[in-house]
């Protein structure tokens, strides 16, 4: 198996910084389209488990939209032949704090979409 081939690493970057402008501005129908639009799609985050594409759309219908800011660092995209790749990165929005998220990625006919994520937070061990 192909590790971080160039070009798929550039397509999921360029996927992950779609799926980052959409959050900060709370581009809900963006952010829909780049989830797996399937029942087995999972998000689990930091106040909620949400199994499935629907339960992940009712949460962004309802969240609010303000405090979406923040900042990335120590971004990690890890590709796994030509259809997977893993997106880790931290983020800071509250000083003290430091969240963590990670999403599977797999390429679709549609392009590339987020099957399976994971954002949690915890106090900044720095």
């Amino acid at each position: 198996m192909d590790i971080d081939l160039p070009e798929v690493v550039a397509e999921v970057r360029a996927a992950f910084e779609r799926y980052e402008r959409a959050l900060v501005g709370n581009d809900v129908a963006e952010l829909d389209a780049l989830f797996w639009d399937d029942a087995r799609t999972i998000r689990y985050g930091g106040g909620e488990n949400l199994y499935g594409i629907e339960a992940i759309r009712a949460f962004r219908a309802a969240r609010a939209p303000a405090g979406l800011e923040r900042t990335l660092e120590g971004t990690v995209i890890t590709t796994y032949g030509r259809d997977m790749a893993v997106a880790s990165t931290l983020f800071r929005r509250a000083a003290g704090r430091v969240g963590r998220q990670m999403q599977t990625w797999m390429r679709t006919p549609e392009g590339w979409k987020v099957a399976a994520a994971h954002v949690s937070v915890i106090d900044d061990p720095l």
